[in-house]
């Protein structure tokens, strides 16, 4: 896109896209890939970002890093997606993100 050239490429990306993500919720589904997620509802959306979670870990085994990255940007969107059809603002993600920062080691680590 024209004019977006000169947009700084950092993590408030994720915020400016979750905005338009909660712009789009209702928007006509016919012309809105998003607004059609929301319509099929929550199970469809925890669908996909189940499907992308998979193809983004098979991009990773496989070692293209383009896809990855093509798949991982795949993932967080539908993440955001995700989100926003459960309620949850980016910055509740974010604090918790932080909390665990604070105190990243041994047994602080998510588990797997």
């Amino acid at each position: 896109m024209a004019g977006r050239s000169s947009t700084p490429v950092t993590a408030e990306v994720l915020d400016r896209l979750s905005k338009t993500i909660a712009e789009r919720r209702h928007a006509d589904p016919e012309k809105s890939y998003t607004a059609r997620l929301f319509q099929r509802g929550m199970p469809k959306i925890a669908q996909k970002v189940g499907e992308e979670a998979v193809e983004t870990l098979i991009e990773g085994i496989r070692g293209k890093p383009t896809r990855l990255v093509s798949e991982s940007a795949d993932l967080l969107y539908h993440l955001l997606v995700l989100w926003e059809a459960a309620g949850i603002k980016p910055a509740a993600v974010w604090k918790e993100l932080a909390r665990r920062e604070q105190g990243v080691a041994g047994d602080d680590e998510p588990q797997s």
